[in-house]
């Protein structure tokens, strides 16, 4: 019988040979990264590959770039640009995609297909995002920058859909405070104790000097004490939709994400670099993981945080896994009241959910992230010595995204 794509067998034969990530800088001026191009932390990932596992990976056949801010210094075909600058050969084809916060990994996903289908040997796929070159809405889409068509689609920033999220599920102010604590307590330890960083590549300036070795928002000490210092945030961002959601009987919010609720706005990159194990025979590349599988879901636009959600369920389904069957987890922290939700219904799962800390800590490098999660993904793994891992990423207007990965060795 022929396989199909929701065999989740028909994936077992596409690996992960590597996947590295930079750290994740401050987005703004003065940030870590900000003094550095988006196509040079492209270019870093892309030599620090190839110092890891070789030439081979520097001659990839495909190269597919996430990325939300596809303007100025991210306009002009990212992915293309990104080849370019960091000497890729003329044959490799490039795409660049623009998923919103799933990017990252879904642009992992898209390679996944590129192998699968034999339409590719070895694919670099992944993300970049430098938000301190292009801010957040910069490329000011009609979709949120013209407020007839904005209101007409229902539109509302991605604050306010977590916000609507947290009233409908009676999320309250404590529950959201824990995991922003934990998230810090959890980033702090990894990076003190160099936990699970084995593919974090210090990012170097002009000069050839280092000018990040890790992920700058992070920081220990944040306590429940010191969180009530911080009111809720987005009440005046819910004025200028006022419209909208009196359309939606939403007229009568209670807000209550506070910025510390909020990932912050980062600068970073993510690579992995895919191809069959046939592949990785032949050009002497040794597999880290192999995808079991993976699913894109749409969702509800008003409520937006909710269709990562609805991915994993159905990676899980695909795969013919349940979560007691996943040793590690890699769970957007999209606003707090994700990860908040799913503790509360999978309390079980806790601990193997974030354990070296979410990007609540770590800050939030759009296009980047979910090919960040994914090279974090299999340090965890290697880390403490477990073989089954997910990564499920969320995104504003209902996008969802998540990948089943096992360890191989």
């Amino acid at each position: 019988m022929a396989q199909t794509a929701s065999d989740p067998a028909a994936f077992n034969d596409v690996m992960i040979f590597d996947a590295v990530r930079t750290p994740r800088g401050k987005g703004r001026e003065g940030g870590g990264l900000a003094t550095t191009l988006p196509v040079e932390l492209v270019k870093q990932l892309i030599d620090a590959l190839g110092q890891r596992q070789g030439a081979a990976v520097k001659a990839p056949d495909h190269l597919i770039l996430g990325c939300v801010g596809q303007t100025g210094a991210q306009g002009g075909h990212i992915a293309l640009v990104s080849k370019l600058y960091a000497g890729l050969p003329e044959s490799t084809a490039a795409w660049s995609m623009n998923n919103f916060c799933t990017s990252g990994l879904s642009a992992v996903t898209a390679g996944v297909d590129k192998v699968k289908a034999g339409n590719a040997d070895l694919v670099l796929a992944g993300g970049v995002e430098s938000m301190s070159h292009v801010p957040f809405l910069a490329d000011k889409g009609t979709y949120y920058t013209d407020p007839a068509f904005s209101a007409s689609l229902n539109y509302l920033p991605v604050a306010i859909s977590a916000d609507i999220l947290a009233q409908r599920e009676k999320m309250g102010r404590a529950e959201l405070d824990a995991v922003a604590v934990d998230s810090h307590a959890r980033a702090a330890k990894a990076q003190k104790e160099n936990l699970a960083q084995q593919s974090l590549i210090p990012v170097k300036g002009k000069d050839g000097a280092v000018v990040l070795t890790r992920d700058e928002y992070v920081r220990g000490g944040v306590t429940p004490e010191g969180m009530t210092s911080f009111p809720a945030a987005f009440a005046d961002l819910g004025k200028m939709y006022a419209p909208v959601l009196k359309k939606l009987g939403l007229d009568g919010l209670d807000y209550v994400h506070a910025v510390v609720h909020s990932p912050g706005t980062a600068d970073g990159a993510g690579l992995a670099v895919l191809g069959t194990r046939e592949t990785g025979a032949k050009k002497g590349l040794k597999p880290r993981a192999r995808v079991v599988a993976y699913a894109e879901s749409g969702g509800d636009p008003v409520l937006g945080l909710t269709a990562g959600r609805a991915a994993m369920e159905k990676v899980l389904k695909k795969a013919g896994r349940t979560l007691d069957d996943i040793d590690l987890i890699e769970y957007m922290e999209a606003f707090a009241v994700v990860p908040a939700l799913f503790y509360r219904d999978y309390p079980k799962a806790r601990d193997k959910v974030n354990p070296y800390g979410g990007h609540v800590a770590r800050g939030h490098a759009l296009g980047a992230t979910g090919a960040i999660l994914l090279s974090q993904l299999l340090d965890g793994l290697e880390h403490k010595n477990v073989r089954t891992g997910m990564v499920v990423a969320f995104a504003a207007s209902g996008v969802g995204s998540a990948m089943i990965i096992e360890r191989e060795g």
